[in-house]
């Protein structure tokens, strides 16, 4: 399988994770702690407004992970929001840490795996330009 092909797979699933997580816009706040335990606690920390914002900036980075490409409009997007992604999960992982969920924080750091491959392998080897 062929590093281009592996990068989409892997933006595809982190485009996945994006999208899935913009529930936070639409799911009241004390729901989203109910149903996810300890993981989704984190969630009382912040106001409506901020969940909100956090889940319109995880919809841009989900369409920022795929649309530059299949488009072919500015694909050089892609790796840039991949950044972005990474940028999103350091602060995450931050915020787990100072909360004490060291046991939650493991898929945090998945994801910032995830997007700094992309951003490499986009950046790097496999570029949709030139």
């Amino acid at each position: 399988m062929s590093l281009h092909v592996v990068l989409w797979i892997v933006t595809g699933l982190l485009a996945t994770v994006m999208l899935i997580s913009t529930s936070k816009m639409f799911v009241p706040r004390e729901k989203m702690a109910a149903m996810g335990g300890r993981a989704s606690a984190w969630v009382l920390d912040f106001s409506p407004g901020a969940l909100r914002a956090i889940g319109a900036l995880e919809l841009l980075a989900a369409v920022g992970l795929i649309l530059p490409a299949v488009l072919d409009i500015a694909p050089i997007m892609v790796p840039v929001t991949a950044t972005c992604v990474a940028v999103l999960f350091v602060g995450a992982t931050a915020m787990r840490l100072r909360r004490g969920e060291r046991a939650t924080i493991v898929p945090d750091l998945v994801y910032l795996a995830m997007a700094v491959f992309v951003a490499w392998g986009r950046f790097g080897p496999e570029p949709f330009t030139g």
